[in-house]
């Protein structure tokens, strides 16, 4: 700490230098750097350098060995978890147009949904207020690695190369790639290639079915509902999502008579949270919260408060936390 604001150690350099006038030149060998970053504001940093000068002595080199083990250890506790607690604010991204995992309830103007949910229990196993800031899927990452936001609950697949980036929790939802068209256009994964086909921009859904059906024409939209649109004025034959988010899109859809999803699946994908890189206490604390969640019941009331089996878009609840890790 630095005054009431929590730092971090940035570096630990060591340097050889000229000795001080006052001291013989064979008792000083160098000096230490440590650059100390802070946050005196939410989304502001400043910067500071402390040099510590070395000398030739046993007991001197003992002390300095000592310091810097502890600047060390000291650095890696004052981290985004300390942050999050000074503030007193949790800020989280969600959707703000994907029912039911995020969306603007009418009633309230706010974002609701059941990653809000998750990001709620989060807060309050912090002891701290929820900020929600909206996201669409290709923001999720720079939101988080510009910490603009602490955490990214937005129905966030978890892959190998996303995880370069960030951190993930274990998997706290499961859901497959699917797709909605309209009545008799689509039936089976093989007719896939000769499609147009929307997707969410930046997403795993994309990269899938570039990957894995490449005679497929592919279009990027930022956000689903901007595909439904597309697939509603035909410049588009279906659209591809996890499908639950589908079952939540078409619920709300007036003529959803007219659209359907196949029975098929073309992944498998697990769900977690988006933890900024190298925040082992905030990644800990979030595996704990959603366990305990699952062993309360909490996560299966979440589930069933969005896809129970009173919800305009009932899912059976398949997967539990902890079934994958």
């Amino acid at each position: 700490m630095i005054g009431d604001a929590p730092c971090k150690l940035n570096a630990l350099s060591f340097r050889s230098a000229r000795a001080p006038r006052e001291r013989p030149i064979e008792d000083y060998i160098g000096y230490f750097d440590l650059i100390i970053s802070g946050r005196g504001k939410r989304d502001g940093r400043g910067y500071g350098r402390l040099r510590i000068a070395l000398m030739e002595t046993p007991v001197r080199r003992l002390f300095a060995f000592a310091l810097a083990t502890l600047l060390s250890v000291s650095a890696a506790q004052a981290d985004r978890l300390d942050e999050i607690r000074q503030a007193g604010i949790l800020r989280v991204a969600a959707f703000d147009s994907n029912p039911p995992f995020g969306f603007v309830d009418h009633a309230t103007k706010q974002i609701a949904g059941l990653d809000v949910d998750y990001g709620r229990a989060l807060a309050d196993k912090l002891g701290v207020k929820l900020e929600v800031r909206p996201t669409n899927p290709a923001n999720r990452i720079p939101l988080l690695t510009s910490g603009k936001v602490d955490l990214v609950v937005a129905n966030f697949t978890i892959t190998e190369e996303r995880a370069k980036q960030l951190d993930f929790s274990i998997p706290y939802f499961a859901s497959g790639q699917q797709f909605l068209a309209k009545k008799g256009t689509l039936s089976s994964p093989e007719q896939l290639n000769g499609l147009r086909i929307g997707a969410d921009k930046g997403t795993t859904n994309e990269i899938v079915l570039r990957r894995d059906f490449p005679k497929a024409t592919v279009v990027a939209f930022d956000d689903t509902p901007f595909a439904f649109t597309a697939l509603r004025n035909g410049n588009v034959q279906a659209i591809t999502q996890d499908g639950p988010k589908l079952v939540g899109l078409l619920a709300k859809v007036p003529d959803r008579e007219n659209y359907e999803i196949p029975a098929f699946m073309i992944s498998n994908d697990y769900i977690g949270v988006g933890i900024p890189k190298g925040e082992i206490r905030l990644r800990e604390l979030v595996n704990e919260t959603l366990r305990d969640l699952e062993t309360s019941g909490k996560a299966a009331a979440i589930y069933d408060r969005w896809f129970g089996p009173n919800t305009e878009q009932p899912l059976p609840r398949l997967f539990r936390i902890g079934d994958h890790s």
